[in-house]
């Protein structure tokens, strides 16, 4: 490919309040990306955001867009928050196998600050946003499974 880069899949990985839209955002303006935010999608649609089927086939529906996206030479950032190794692991071999950079960028922040900011957005108004409890932060926090450095090692490019 002369004179153009070769598409990138950049996944976001973290909790509510880790600052994934706005990581997100920018990047899509500077790759370029064309960014797929489930959260963006279920609001705008008028969807439950703890509606759990319904974001599992939405996230099923733009994993397959975002590969037949890769396959046309357009990069893809994936705002899905990849609480799991299992899914940032088939993405990542997804993205390899179409032969495309895969960048993991996770935003670790304290627990507190997370609390503290989706309290906020939520006060704030910001549209789709739900009241986030810190009981449910909580929870939320047990399920996540942080990547490791072995896990980081296996991508193109992860940001700390």
């Amino acid at each position: 490919m002369i004179g153009r880069r070769l598409p990138r899949l950049i996944l976001l990985c973290g909790l509510p309040g880790s600052g994934k839209t706005t990581l997100a955002k920018r990047l899509a303006s500077e790759v370029p990306a064309l960014r797929l935010c489930p959260d963006e999608w279920m609001a705008e649609l008028g969807v439950d955001l703890f509606d759990e089927q319904f974001r599992d086939r939405l996230e099923r529906v733009f994993r397959k867009h975002a590969l037949d996206l890769l396959r046309i030479g357009q990069s893809v950032i994936l705002e899905f928050g990849f609480w799991s190794r299992a899914e940032r692991d088939e993405m990542r071999v997804a993205g390899r196998a179409l032969g495309v950079s895969v960048e993991l960028h996770y935003l670790a922040v304290p627990f507190d600050e997370l609390v503290r900011r989706v309290d906020a957005r939520h006060s704030e108004g910001m549209v789709g946003t739900v009241p986030i409890t810190r009981e449910l932060m909580t929870e939320y926090q047990r399920l996540f499974q942080a990547p490791g450095q072995d896990e980081v090692d296996l991508f193109d490019y992860s940001q700390p």
